[in-house]
């Protein structure tokens, strides 16, 4: 087990910060670190260059040392404390040379979860998850509106470190938290336990970085481990492996199916909200404007957490009905000579390219591929030979994924060659499109072959799209 750290004043402690990031929890380590006096060293394998922006938002509590282009155990030994990104994997021999020293090991959401007073939602899941973060927030902000003093705050893999703020959070308010394995691996070492937890499914995913499944799984089942009695443990019915896992605290269910247990269920449009003490129905489906079954099993699973928090029909209509889908997740970006575009570049997992293939009744011309996790692509490939029109391969994973689709029994879609470039994928996506087709970037992969992350490959497609536009009107 490597050992966290249990001392309370950073005051000139060395602390060394592994790994800069571009979502905010290195950023957010950093901030708060010196501004409780750490001597911080940051140490990046990317260059300064590569890291412009996040070295901009450090310009008023920089740190006292920057060693980027590579990392040195000399200051992984040096260290009194090492914060690690969490994609790092943990036998990583820099890491080793810090534990062979004594050196504690630490993460961004392990220093939020040691001083954040707040009772915490959080949410886990292989898909989904975002959605279903960003949907729980949302009630839950019209939910402390109705209290003065009281407010939201949200955080975690979503994107946004609060740890630069944790002293602004009051034990009165409420968090609401994405959590990714990797994040859960290390809330593990510090028992961790949510008042409310959310796991919206379970698949295979990051088999490159977990040694194998069941150690993902376990990842994820720490969000449940150690929850007591009093607590919430918001459970995903429809799915088979989830709707079996051990919990403590007291269980919720939700799904699209109505299991009759206690949750939140879904019925002929209906949200059917069915708590110890009775049960109301609620016209989700007039609340909810994004597209797909999926989205519908994601607001159920907000709806359980929140309605667990006190959130009532009134304020859960206001959020929904208001609801703005997250950039990059079925995000509408425009339409040009007749084709719909929309930027699903969140979708890393082939379950999420599945059910985005599910949300269009018109033809989808994908751009499919990506980095390789080591997960199983056929069931995905089977669902583009089936359910697209094309399909523009791209990264690592485009050579296989080109040979499990052409070898379908039921094959109607043509798939390109391995594209060379984002760029030449988009246009022979384009080219293979027609007035009335969907142009659906949804790779069902991680994006680190190409791209710095999902994020630049959604602005990439985004910008590739508005060029088109500006083409077409001239």
């Amino acid at each position: 087990m490597i050992p966290d750290h249990d001392f309370d004043d950073y005051r000139n402690r060395r602390v060394l910060v592994m790994g800069l990031g571009s979502f905010g929890g290195g950023i957010g380590a950093v901030k708060f670190l010196v501004a409780r006096g750490a001597i911080v060293t940051v140490t990046d394998l990317r260059p300064v260059e590569k890291l412009a922006d996040s070295l901009a938002e450090l310009r008023e509590t920089p740190p006292a040392r920057l060693v980027l282009g590579g990392h040195q155990k000399s200051d992984f030994r040096a260290a009194e404390l090492v914060v690690v990104n969490p994609a790092v994997k943990r036998d990583c021999p820099y890491l080793n040379a810090a534990i062979d020293a004594g050196v504690p090991i630490t993460s961004e959401m392990n220093l939020f979860w040691k001083w954040n007073r707040a009772p915490v939602i959080a949410v886990t899941g292989s898909n989904g998850k975002s959605t279903t973060t960003a949907m729980t927030y949302a009630i839950v902000e019209r939910l402390v509106q109705r209290q003065p003093g009281r407010r939201a705050w949200l955080g975690g893999n979503i994107g946004t470190s609060l740890l630069p703020q944790v002293d602004q959070i009051q034990s009165h308010d409420l968090v609401v938290l994405e959590l990714s394995s990797f994040q859960l691996v290390d809330l593990d070492r510090l028992q961790a336990s949510p008042h409310v937890a959310v796991v919206t499914n379970f698949a295979p995913n990051h088999l490159d970085w977990h040694p194998h499944l069941e150690h993902y799984r376990e990842a994820k089942q720490a969000l449940l481990r150690w929850q007591i009695a009093g607590d919430v443990a918001v459970l995903n019915d429809d799915d088979d492996d989830v709707r079996c896992w051990p919990v403590k605290a007291d269980r919720l269910g939700f799904g699209l199916q109505d299991t009759g247990g206690l949750g939140v269920f879904y019925a002929n449009g209906d949200a059917v909200v069915r708590r110890k003490t009775d049960e109301q129905r609620w016209p989700l489906r007039d609340w909810l404007k994004l597209p797909g079954r999926h989205n519908i099993a994601n607001a159920l699973a907000a709806l359980a957490a929140t309605v667990s928090v006190g959130a009532d029909a009134a304020c859960v209509q206001a959020a929904i009905e208001n609801y703005q889908p997250l950039p990059h997740r079925l995000q509408f970006v425009g339409e040009v000579a007749g084709r719909r575009f929309y930027n699903d570049s969140l979708a890393t997992t082939p379950e999420s390219t599945e059910v985005a293939l599910a949300a269009f009744e018109a033809p989808i011309v994908l751009l499919a591929g990506g980095y390789d996790k080591h997960v199983d692509l056929g069931r995905m490939a089977n669902q583009i030979a089936l359910k697209a029109k094309a399909v523009s391969l791209m990264g690592q994973t485009a050579a296989a994924l080109r040979e499990l689709i052409t070898t379908c029994d039921q094959q109607t879609c043509e798939a390109s060659q391995p594209q060379p470039s984002f760029t030449a994928a988009f246009e022979w996506a384009l080219a293979h499109s027609a007035a009335g087709d969907v142009v659906l970037l949804s790779p069902g992969c991680a994006s680190y072959d190409w791209f710095r992350n999902f994020a630049d490959r959604g602005q990439q497609f985004t910008e590739l799209v508005l060029r088109q536009r500006e083409a077409s009107q001239k």
